[in-house]
């Protein structure tokens, strides 16, 4: 029965309404598919025998012939630092080990009334901190693809588990590479909505926000489907106001405009080159317009820091100094680093960020789209200090930030919408990953795009 695991969600959807497979056969393949892929270590909770209650359920609907939501009985995952009624949300954190919130967030309650049935709680790092899924509390979340390298970070478990076939769709979170670095490492599909197109009312500052919560999945089509679930308006957010979002989508005949970011102040890794070149070339084949565009984003790393660091010590200062021993090290350090900010240093990063989105709209009022590898190189080595240097192709390259992943983190400060797709491997078999970045609310064009380049990518060349 496991096979069912490897059903796209649009395919299983059908099945499901057509009685050819029912919900409990879904869930019963994904909790299988769990256990047999424990070794990764993807999920911090699996609450098995609700999972099961809730899919008699959804399968008595289908059997009454009952109106059913288009995620109806889709087995799906939630990164832990993200709330879910009932169920377990630590934060990936032994500060929070028995926290278990009384209300979903706003885009888990989304997904259960369209019909997806939680089927666990996937790994964080904790606090979300850092690029690599590890910490204390858990041990470390597994590359699918290969266990020496990292499964990235810090939706690492969201992505090993759709990868893995542990749930059709998934829940993660961006604050600034979140879902798109785990994405890229993995070979899935990550999509960092536009700022407020999703609401995530968790955040302690809805004003200045950059962190998202967004769909993962293991094909474009799949993640179009969760994202129409969870995309929509929501007064208590104040960036989630808008009534109605644009509905440009791309049409058969439309050839769109790409501003390729090649570089943007890093070293690149040959073979990642090698794989976005091909990739815009394919897009070229498809008549659709590439040209070559500057932006420099790791200049940008700084202020982002100023705005991570601040954050998790306003939030954290108390856990710290009360308990250290309960934290990650590398979360105590980057606690420690933001008491060195002044409420200036606060300013220039503001500052910083809206410098950057004028220069990115520039851009965008150009181009339909920019495209840019999601990541500078391939999963890196498990094991390396996330607050030291790395190398990319036997240079050093600087932080594992502005080094690994400059091209993820200004689009959390822009709030842009991008969206991470797999585009080749390494000559390790390692995923590449493409970033695409649209217009904001031009979410669903930028699905259009995605869904598109990824047809011409499967193609024979």
């Amino acid at each position: 029965m496991t096979d069912i695991a490897d059903l796209s969600a649009v395919d299983l959807a059908a099945a499901i309404r057509a009685k050819a497979i029912s919900p409990v056969e879904a869930v019963e393949a994904t909790l299988a598919r769990i256990d047999e892929k424990a070794e990764l270590n993807a999920f911090m909770a699996i609450p098995a025998e609700r999972a099961r209650t809730e899919a008699r359920e959804a399968e008595a609907k289908v059997m009454r012939g009952e109106a059913l939501g288009a995620l109806h009985g889709i087995p799906f995952s939630v990164k832990d630092l993200t709330n879910t009624e009932g169920v377990t949300t630590t934060q990936g954190s032994a500060l929070f080990a028995d926290n278990v919130p009384k209300a979903d967030a706003v885009a888990v309650a989304r997904a259960r009334a369209a019909g997806a049935i939680l089927i666990g709680k996937t790994t964080t790092p904790e606090f979300g901190h850092k690029p690599f899924t590890e910490g204390p509390f858990f041990g470390r979340t597994l590359n699918p693809h290969s266990h020496a390298h990292t499964c990235g970070g810090s939706s690492g478990g969201a992505a090993v588990a759709v990868a893995a076939g542990m749930g059709q769709l998934a829940l993660g979170s961006d604050g600034g590479g979140s879902i798109r670095i785990p994405a890229a490492c993995c070979g899935v599909v990550g999509l960092k909505a536009t700022l407020g197109a999703i609401p995530n009312l968790q955040a302690p500052d809805l004003f200045g926000a950059n962190s998202f919560v967004g769909p993962m999945a293991r094909d474009v089509a799949d993640t179009a489907l969760l994202f129409e679930a969870l995309v929509g308006p929501d007064r208590r957010d104040p960036y989630g106001q808008v009534p109605a979002f644009p509905e440009r989508r791309l049409s058969q005949s439309e050839k769109p405009r790409i501003g390729f970011l090649l570089r943007c102040g890093n070293i690149l890794d040959p073979q990642v080159e090698a794989a976005v070149v091909a990739a815009m070339r394919r897009a070229e084949a498809l008549g659709w317009i590439v040209e070559p565009i500057e932006l420099d984003l790791v200049s940008l790393e700084p202020h982002f820091l100023v705005f991570l660091r601040s954050l998790l010590l306003a939030r954290l200062r108390s856990h710290a100094e009360r308990a250290p021993e309960n934290l990650d090290p590398t979360l105590l350090a980057t606690i420690e680093a933001g008491r060195g900010y002044s409420a200036a240093d606060l300013c220039q990063a503001q500052f910083a960020r809206t410098d950057c989105f004028a220069k990115v709209q520039d851009i965008l009022a150009r181009f339909d789209l920019i495209a840019s590898p999601t990541l500078s190189a391939p999963a890196l080595p498990v094991g390396l200090d996330p607050l030291g240097q790395i190398d990319i192709a036997g240079k050093p390259a600087g932080t594992i930030r502005g080094a690994w992943y400059p091209y993820t983190f200004p689009f959390n400060l822009t709030g842009h919408p991008a969206l991470s797709l797999p585009c080749g491997r390494s000559s390790r078999g390692l995923p590449i990953g493409l970033q695409l970045v649209a217009s904001w609310h031009a979410d669903r064009y930028l699905l259009d795009v995605a869904a598109r380049l990824q047809s011409a990518l499967a193609a024979p060349h």
